[in-house]
This record gives C-alpha cells, sequence and structure tokens, in this order.
C-alpha cells in the first residue's frame, strides 16, 4: 500500500480504540483485580483448536473478575446487550436465534473517526462461533470490514475458576494488508483494545446487582 489514500486508510484503522480488540494476546499470571500482556508458548484454545498460527499480529491478556462465573458468562455471551456496557461498541445484533452455541453469528459496528484522508465511516464485524464449552471458552472467527479496509480475526476467550472469581483469558490474531503493514502498531492497537474490553468486562461484572450480598 502506498501513496496519501494507503496513509489515510492505516490512519483510519489505527485510530479506532478497539479495531478492536474487536474483533480483539500472551500472559504471564495476572495479578488478580489487574491485566497482563506477554508472549506464551502455548495459545489459548477452546476445544483444541486457537489462534491463527502464522498471523503476525496477535496479542493475549487476561483479567482476575471478582463476580461468579454465570455473570460474566451471561455478559460475554448476551452479545446484543455488549453497547451497555462497551463504550466503542455502536451496535451488536444476533444472526440467529436461541441459546449461543457452535454456529451462532452475530454482526457489531464500531466507529471510525474521520481523517485528513477518510471520512467518518464504521467497521462492521461479522463473527461465527466455531467451537465453545459453556462458562469454559468461546472461540470466533470473522472479518471486520469498513471503507478502504479489511481485517481477518480470530478469537479465543477462557474463563477459569480462582479464588475470589474467575480469570478471563483472551488471545486474538488479525490478518489482513493493512495491519500487515505496520505490525507493531497494529499488535498495540490490539493490545490496547483488549485490555479496555476486560476492564469493561470486570466493571460490569462487578457491578451486577446480583453480586451483592443478599
Amino acid at each position: 500500500m502506498s501513496g496519501t489514500r494507503g496513509t489515510g486508510v492505516r490512519t483510519a484503522l489505527f485510530t479506532v480504540p478497539l479495531v478492536l480488540g474487536l474483533l480483539g494476546t500472551a500472559a504471564g499470571p495476572a495479578a488478580a483485580g489487574g491485566s497482563h500482556g506477554t508472549r506464551p508458548d502455548k495459545p489459548l484454545t477452546c476445544r483444541e483448536k486457537g489462534v491463527d498460527p502464522g498471523a503476525l499480529v496477535r496479542h493475549r491478556s487476561e483479567i482476575v473478575i471478582n463476580a461468579p462465573l454465570h455473570t460474566v458468562w451471561k455478559l460475554q455471551t448476551d452479545v446484543e446487550r455488549w453497547p451497555h456496557w462497551q463504550t466503542p461498541v455502536e451496535t451488536a445484533k444476533r444472526l440467529d436465534h436461541g441459546p449461543f452455541r457452535r454456529g451462532s453469528a452475530f454482526r457489531w459496528t464500531v466507529p471510525v473517526p474521520p481523517n485528513p484522508s477518510t471520512s467518518a465511516t464504521s467497521l462492521e464485524i461479522t463473527s461465527t462461533v466455531r467451537q465453545i464449552e459453556h462458562g469454559a471458552c468461546i472461540r470466533w472467527t470473522g472479518p471486520a470490514i469498513g471503507e478502504g479496509l479489511r481485517i481477518d480475526g480470530i478469537h479465543v476467550w477462557n474463563f477459569t475458576k480462582v479464588k475470589g472469581g474467575v480469570r478471563v483469558s483472551t488471545e486474538e490474531t488479525h490478518t489482513g494488508a493493512q495491519v500487515e503493514a505496520d505490525v507493531p502498531t497494529a499488535t498495540r492497537i490490539l493490545r490496547e483494545g483488549l485490555e479496555a474490553w476486560l476492564r469493561d468486562l470486570k466493571s460490569a461484572a462487578e457491578s451486577r446487582a446480583d453480586n451483592r450480598p443478599r
């Protein structure tokens, strides 16, 4: 990619707070209540499937949430309510009905701010659940598409009961010409997005009324 148009596309991409992490990578032990990112030897998996091993852009983070597993799981899988607790998510819609399961699909959008070369637009992500184990893990894949850009993501989530709550671990890879044109920046954006997602999930779960002492 070269020239003014290419620079504009990259600028648009790298100003999305979440590219989310969205679409949303490598961890040592996370402190309780905090998140941490490093590069582990062993990637996260769900039913033995993980992220793209050849992807240049990847990150992994985790956090401990002081809330019951059922609360954390409900927040994460009730995708149509994501906009209520994730600031960057504008819309989220299930494309199927019933329990969140293998094959479930959902479409969600996040804003791309204007810059000198491109007008404001939205990044639309269509995600499909490929593997899931209730209360334990989720793996989804799908493209994020905006004006002049496309990112293909694979996202894995693990949920583990620990003393005081739940450790949520997440790992994601991105591929595509735009992100691969500047891997360090794309990786930083992915890291910031994933860690913001985890913080929002922690805040939402810990503030739920059903977590308060009865």
